[in-house]
């Protein structure tokens, strides 16, 4: 295959080495240089130095984990054209491996412009993305700690989740703090409820009655502890969030676009920052809506073969947006006379609860991508939208149901009235 650039190279990148190939093409004949480099910053400048010696105009490097961003981010320094490469998608043929081989691969398929570059944005949305996504792993922390509270409490025989939804409410929370202070009477513990909460009293006094002992208490303080702590720390990582935000180039932009995206049902002010972190503001990258679509993960992918198509389950694609939007879909499906629960309605009796939702979460970033891209506010199509269906399509989608069950059917149309 003819080569389009004369002058690149390929970097196999490890935690401690770095092992770069430099491939020259000088008239018809093809040169290839490769040397290896430590990770240290001392190393990596080594290597910055040696390829702008070279005169290397583009440069790629497979996403090995979070091994690539040091080495991404000193040679950003130069001029070369950076490439990101999925490494499912530069993989080489079985057989040979060895580091030499792997940065002389990446630098052939470079040179001959066989690799898609993957979506890198820049140091700051880099540094807002990391913050979230340390904040979402907080939370789940802080998940699997009330997960062990209720542990301890059915070891306890304390039936407190199964008459209270969130134990750590205010009303659950006064009640494990009794319990960790050593009190046991359920009637006590009973009135520390909140007049509100909808667990009759006998519910809650029976659920309360069990036998704690002093071990149950100790592990119950340590998880409240722990969840206490992830909850600051969260706290803390907005704040560091919203300073970072205030810094950037395109702050009031950024700002308006959570706006906008805070009127889609379903996402609240922090969804809207996780999203717009993993995506950016720049929509441009994208060609079109199902681009972005593909790029997350979050439409069936193909698998046909001799005729016959396979599994078209969803590519793993960008999973900390894919769950973010899954979750969003979620709520966005309770809410009333919208389209988002009309199209979960719809697909759910088909498809199923799974796919339906992914299929929600799917319409919501087709709606982000065009409200990024234009800065319009939201319109909901309203829950009757597919009931306005052309007479055609709903009349054929009737008569394929009713063949389904065994049915011959031939539709005709009304004679017009008089």
């Amino acid at each position: 295959m003819e080569a389009i650039h004369a002058r690149v190279a390929g970097l196999d990148v490890h935690k401690t080495s770095v092992v770069a190939c430099v491939r020259l093409r000088c008239g018809g004949k093809v040169r290839r240089e490769c040397r290896t480099f430590e990770t240290t910053t001392a190393g990596l400048e080594a290597l910055l130095a040696w390829l702008e010696e070279m005169a290397c105009t583009n440069v790629a490097m497979e996403a090995t984990g979070v091994y690539w961003r040091p080495v991404w981010n000193i040679l950003s320094d130069s001029d070369f054209d950076l490439v990101l490469a999925n490494a499912a998608h530069i993989k080489n043929v079985p057989g040979r491996k060895t580091d030499m081989n792997d940065a002389m691969w990446i630098a052939d398929l470079l040179a001959c412009g066989l690799i898609r570059a993957s979506f890198v944005p820049d140091p700051q949305m880099q540094d807002l993305r990391t913050l979230l996504r340390t904040r979402k792993q907080f939370v789940r922390e802080q998940t699997r700690h009330v997960q062990r509270i209720q542990k301890t409490l059915e070891q306890g025989n304390i039936k407190l989740d199964a008459v209270i939804s969130d134990i750590m409410g205010s009303s659950g929370r006064r009640m494990l703090e009794a319990m960790v202070a050593g009190e046991s009477n359920p009637h006590v513990l009973a009135a520390l409820a909140d007049r509100r909460l909808k667990a009759k009293p006998d519910a809650l006094r029976a659920a309360l009655h069990g036998r704690l002992t002093d071990t149950h208490r100790f592990l119950l303080r340590t998880h409240l502890r722990q969840w206490d702590e992830l909850e600051a720390a969260n706290v803390e990582i907005d704040r560091q969030a919203d300073a970072l935000i205030a810094s950037m180039e395109q702050a009031g932009r950024f700002r308006m676009l959570i706006a906008l995206l805070c009127k889609i049902p379903g996402v609240s002010k922090l969804a809207a920052i996780s999203i717009l972190a993993e995506i950016g503001i720049d929509m441009s990258r994208f060609s079109t809506a199902a681009h972005l679509v593909a790029w997350a993960g979050m439409c069936p992918g193909h698998n046909q073969s001799a005729g016959k198509r396979k599994s078209s389950r969803l590519r793993k694609g960008a999973p900390w947006l894919k769950t973010m939007l899954v979750q969003c879909a979620w709520a966005a499906k309770r809410k009333k006379n919208s389209y988002y629960k009309a199209q979960f309605h719809r697909l759910c009796a088909r498809r199923g609860p799974q796919k339906a939702i992914c299929a929600v979460a799917a319409s919501m970033l087709t709606t982000i991508y065009y409200i990024i891209l234009r800065g319009t506010p939201y319109q909901d199509l309203g829950a009757n939208y597919f009931d306005h269906r052309s007479t055609e399509a709903k009349a054929n989608r009737l008569v394929a149901q009713l063949t389904k069950l065994g049915y011959a059917v031939q539709v005709q149309p009304l004679a017009a009235a008089a």
